[in-house]
C-alpha cells in the first residue's frame, strides 16, 4: 500500500462528557451514526468509547489532509470496532469525494483510551486493485 497521509488526534474524555451532558441528542446526531451510538451505549466505558470514535473521525480527516470543515459531516466517517477485527471505517459524502480526489482507497485505524484521554491514528493510502466502493469497509 502506498501511504498518502497520516492523521492523529488526542481528545479529552471530560470534554466529550460535557458535550454529552449539555447537548445530548443534538451532539450525538451531529457527530455519530445511529450504529455508533448503539455501539457506544452498549459499552461500560461509554464516554471513553464516544471520545475514541470522535478522535478516529478527526484522524481520518487529518490523514486526508484536512480537518472537519463546512460541507463535510462527522457522520461521513463511520467507525466500526467489531470484536476480533481491527477498527475500520466507511467513508461517504463530501469526505468520500475528498478521499477520491486525494487518490486514497484505503484507511487503516488504531484507537486507544484511558479514563482521561482517547487517541486515534489513521493512515490513508492507495491499495493495489480497484477502488473500494462507497460505504464498504476500507481496510478489507
Amino acid at each position: 500500500m502506498e501511504i498518502l497521509g497520516l492523521g492523529t488526534q488526542v481528545m479529552e474524555c471530560a470534554r466529550v462528557r460535557q458535550l454529552l451532558d449539555e447537548h445530548a441528542d443534538a451532539f450525538l446526531r451531529q457527530v455519530y451514526t445511529d450504529r455508533e451510538v448503539r455501539f457506544c451505549n452498549a459499552k461500560r466505558q461509554t464516554t471513553e468509547q464516544y471520545t475514541a470514535l470522535w478522535a478516529a473521525k478527526e484522524a481520518v480527516f487529518r490523514a486526508l489532509g484536512t480537518t472537519w470543515k463546512r460541507g463535510m459531516n462527522w457522520t461521513d466517517v463511520e467507525i466500526f470496532c467489531d470484536p476480533g477485527t481491527p477498527p475500520h471505517a466507511t467513508v461517504s459524502g463530501a469526505t468520500r469525494e475528498l478521499m477520491t480526489a486525494r487518490g486514497a482507497n484505503h484507511v487503516m485505524l488504531t484507537l486507544a483510551f484511558c479514563r482521561s484521554f482517547a487517541t486515534a491514528t489513521a493512515i490513508a493510502g492507495r491499495a493495489a486493485g480497484p477502488p473500494v466502493p462507497e460505504d464498504t469497509a476500507l481496510d478489507d
